[in-house]
């Protein structure tokens, strides 16, 4: 605690002093005890205290506060030091207030009073001594108190430099304690313009005021895009010499040019205005070009501003992922930092061009640096380096490349980190997975990350290579046959033992003409491992025994004597006595069809998604890269060994499969293709919160239109910005919360049915499971079209709120058929050629409705246009009848659309007409039209 200013306070230099030493903890509470004593003395018996004086003793109260001691007095000598014409005295004043005093002390209506005096005083170190004691305490009183004045004092042509800088600064703490305290209206457009200001702090302020209310309410700050680009546009062209006063080591106010760069990502590439996308490419290839000029200094301050900017440029890039151009440059530049000697730079550089691999435009520019990636992974020091370099080469693998790239990961997987190990084994099995053209070179690519990293190889992982075999005949005699070599290692580990006991009991037969793995010779060496493993290996096992009973009867005796051993009154385990029991008995009084029958071969598993990347990403949450687009479902453990419950109920092996509901992966096309940014739009939500009141449901306008607030309640605030191209679309869901304490248990589950999602592949990245006080979180999806579909996914959002009841609200995404329409110009000839092509029974629907407004022809028009359809005009001869065309763009096919809407005026009715190739999409089609209109 140094004394304030030139006022010396002796006396608390000497107290300072004392209590430092101190010989003993008890000696330091003492002294404390005799100052608190002095200091209540003089606050109650003397009354002629100076502000000097009362100064000195609130200091030591907070310094004997700051050492850990209750303070349960002074706190009206520190108020009274609020109305002190001495700055030091107000300044003390306004830090024991900050410090000690409870936002619901009875003192609060004093210091707002006192607050409000200074904010309206002509000096201004009294008003930013005012602005930051405001910020300091930051509670809703503060904020409802001083909504009116801080705006005023933010935007007015006589507040100083210095105390619009506080104010901004101050209006965003308040503003993240209670975002309705902004107001809106004529407003925005005054603290947009704050953009403009001269002064570098108030613009440096305001730039991080605009940012976060952007993110609260993008549509209506969207004005901020032009003139922020226009500022960054005067910083960092040579032609202008902007803020060149505030050059740090010879970069121009790097802060702001980061800050401002950061604001332009809330947004899509300006298009509205071609001048305006053309200043901000502009100034992004000016960072890219002044990046490889030589440096000016040798000082680390330089290269730390430089690149800064840069990697925050790369970044806005990255997000309007549209200028082919710039994303390969800015990949090219980041693969000169892939060898530089700062770690950090190494690093960034990678977790960069993760992002740039996700782009059609740049990911085969990122290809090229394949080696360099490849020799991080192996020699980096830095174990996060590694980490982000193996994220690299996962995000930039397809099938080009991913032999090469999976053979060089499981080579270092041998000697990597224990930290990533479990991480890259999921990744090599989800790319030997998506991106396997010959599934023996998959079986062994599983077998090897077994033989590797056996202790790191989840169930899932497992799971999947017997699934697949299974469902592939074409390789189930190479993987009987590799796994019983790899069996015959002196050490080998559990869960190559689990994979052979599955793959040797289906398909052992397919190997035991050789002499060298005949029926004995496998059962041999599968029992040799029995006494190393684990029950429920040794149960596993014993069902691979019982169907070699069904394979081999040749060896049954052998294998009845294991099980009469196991079936012992004095075996240890009561599963595998009962197990063993079991299948002696069958194998005993069963005839040789019954045995065949309950013991016959899997029937393939249904054709359904993987759950490794589900794994990966729960694993890893927000880590895992776009590129390895792998469709996920929980998969349950594969039943192919269900026969000891065949035994007990006895059912089939074909009733079992309905038991055994596993995935299989979807190879679909690499999400390169799924490059675009997010333009805002909505969906459908129902809330079914317990005690929620102000419930806002737009949930019927957003079939039309791409933004706005989805769902709103008193809780939570859910918004919806999306962009479709063709087939693919992409989400980001915003979660605010409207509370004054976090949700905990913050858990989006995505609600589709395994038949829809065959036809629409949604995935879905987790979010962290507590969403805190007045914070917001966003969460990305991708959806793929395969097929048409009818209705639209959901999303149940589940929380509690102070550890109350379970809160859940359902969410329709948007995500219906229209989503997926391409606007079609047509003549009139094409047209009505097509129009009477389609005029089948089961290709048109049309329904005559009441419409359920007055009449508006400029917004029904509005509408389908939103709906993405284009309209043609001149092609129906009444004026006010509406003709549209579109292309509905699915993996499978095209299905193409047409329609004709007439309105009839006085009536107040609409004649809906559709047509279309497909009779689903056309009811689907003129269902949805019909519940808007």
């Amino acid at each position: 605690m140094a004394p304030v200013r030139g006022d010396g306070m002796r006396g608390l230099a000497v107290f300072i002093s004392d209590i430092r030493n101190c010989k003993s903890k008890e000696a330091e509470i003492k002294r404390i005890n005799k100052e608190l004593a002095n200091i209540r003395s003089k606050f109650k018996g003397d009354k002629t205290l100076d502000g000097y004086q009362k100064k000195k003793y609130v200091c030591k109260l907070l310094f004997i506060f700051l050492l850990g001691h209750d303070i349960d007095f002074g706190h009206m000598e520190a108020v009274n030091l609020l109305s002190s014409n001495k700055y030091s005295e107000k300044q003390i004043g306004y830090l024991f207030i900050s410090v000690l005093v409870n936002t619901n002390s009875d003192l609060i209506k004093l210091i707002i009073q006192s607050i409000k005096n200074d904010l309206q005083s002509r000096n201004p170190i009294h008003v930013n001594l005012a602005l930051q004691c405001i910020a300091n305490i930051g509670s809703r009183d503060m904020a409802e108190a001083f909504s009116n004045e801080i705006p005023k004092l933010l935007v007015s042509g006589d507040t100083m430099d210095v105390v619009k800088q506080s104010a901004a600064l101050c209006l965003l703490r308040l503003f993240r304690t209670c975002p309705d305290i902004i107001p809106g209206g004529e407003w925005t457009s005054r603290i947009i313009h704050l953009l403009n200001d001269q002064h570098m702090g108030v613009v440096t302020a305001a730039t991080s005021l605009i940012d976060a209310l952007v993110k609260k309410n993008p549509e209506e700050y969207k004005g901020c895009v032009s003139l922020a680009v226009s500022r960054l546009s005067r910083i960092v062209t040579a032609s202008y010499t902007d803020l060149q006063d505030y050059t740090y080591y010879f970069v121009p106010a790097p802060w702001l040019s980061v800050k401002l760069l950061r604001l332009l990502q809330n947004y899509n590439p300006p298009t509205e205005d071609p001048g305006v996308r053309g200043r901000l490419n502009e100034c992004l290839e000016t960072i890219l070009n002044k990046a490889q000029e030589p440096p000016k200094s040798k000082k680390v301050q330089h290269s730390n501003a430089k690149n800064a900017v840069l990697f925050e440029a790369i970044n806005l890039i990255i997000h309007n992922d549209s200028e082919p151009s710039l994303l390969v440059r800015a990949c090219n530049q980041l693969g000169q930092f892939l060898s530089n000697r700062e770690t950090n730079l190494r690093y960034l550089a990678l977790e960069s061009m993760c992002h740039l691999a996700t782009s059609e435009f740049s990911h085969e520019a990122v290809k090229k640096h394949q080696e360099v990636v490849i020799l991080s992974m192996k020699m980096e020091k830095d174990v996060s380096v590694r980490q982000q370099a193996v994220d690299l080469l996962y995000a930039m693998c397809d099938r080009s490349n991913a032999e090469e790239i999976v053979q060089e990961m499981l080579n270092y997987l041998e000697t990597a980190d224990y930290s990533i190990r479990e991480e890259m084994v999921l990744k090599v099995a989800i790319l030997a997975e998506k991106y396997a053209t010959d599934y023996t070179w998959y079986v062994d690519v599983i077998l090897n990350l077994i033989r590797i990293a056996g202790d790191y190889v989840s169930e899932e992982v497992w799971y999947r290579v017997i699934q697949i075999v299974i469902n592939r005949e074409e390789v189930q005699g190479y993987a009987a046959k590799t796994v019983f070599e790899a069996l015959q290692a002196p050490a080998c580990h559990e869960n190559m033992v689990k994979v052979g006991g599955y793959i040797l009991g289906e398909f052992g037969n397919l190997i035991a003409g050789d002499s060298r793995s005949a029926p004995m010779v496998q059962f041999k060496l599968l029992h040799s491992k029995y006494h190393l493993c684990s029950s429920m290996t040794r149960a596993l096992l014993l069902s691979t025994y019982i169907k070699f009973i069904n394979l081999f009867p040749e060896i049954r005796g052998t294998i009845q004597d294991v099980f009469r051993q196991h079936s012992n009154l004095r075996s240890a385990d009561a599963e595998l006595q009962q197990r063993a029991s079991e299948y002696l008995q069958l194998s005993i009084v069963a005839s040789t069809d019954v045995l065949a029958t309950v013991l016959e071969e899997m029937p393939s598993f249904p054709e359904r998604e993987s759950s490794i990347l589900a794994v990966l990403k729960k694993k890893k949450p927000g880590r895992v890269p776009e590129n390895a687009e792998i469709r996920e479902n929980k998969s349950p453990v594969p039943n192919s060994h269900n026969a000891h419950n065949n035994a007990q109920t006895n059912h089939t092996s074909s009733a079992n499969n309905a038991n055994a509901s596993s995935d299989l992966l979807g190879l679909s096309t690499p999400p390169a293709s799924q490059s675009g940014t997010l333009i805002d739009v909505l969906g459908d939500i129902y809330s079914t919160a317990n005690g929620n009141s102000n419930v806002v449901n737009n949930s019927k306008k957003f079939v039309f239109k791409n933004n706005g607030v989805l769902f709103e309640n008193d809780l939570l605030q859910i918004g919806v910005k999306s962009e479709f191209r063709q087939n693919l679309g992409r989400l980001g869901l915003y979660y605010g919360n409207k509370t004054q304490t976090a949700l905990q248990n913050f858990v989006p589950t995505l609600q589709w049915s395994a038949e829809d999602a065959l036809k629409l592949n949604v995935q879905i990245k987790a979010v962290e499971p507590t969403l805190e006080a007045g914070a917001q979180i966003q969460q990305l999806l991708t959806a793929e079209c395969i097929d048409h579909y009818l209705g639209a996914p959901s999303i149940i959002i589940s929380f509690r709120v102070n550890g109350g009841a379970q809160q859940k609200i359902t969410v329709n995404l948007p995500l219906t058929i229209n989503k997926f329409f391409e606007p079609t110009e047509m003549n009139a000839e094409s047209f009505f050629a097509r129009w009477r092509n389609l005029g089948g029974e089961q290709q048109r629907a049309q329904r005559v409705f009441k419409a359920q407004q007055p009449l508006d022809l400029p917004g029904a028009r509005n509408k389908l246009t939103g709906f993405g359809l284009q309209l043609l005009d001149s092609i129906d001869p009444n004026p006010d009848n509406m003709v549209c065309a579109g292309i509905i763009h699915t993996q499978a096919h095209k299905v193409g659309c047409l329609m004709r809407l007439e309105p009839n005026k006085q009536a107040q009715m609409f004649r809906l007409t559709i047509r279309s190739s497909l009779e689903a999409v056309t009811q689907e089609i003129c269902d949805l039209l019909v519940d808007q209109f």
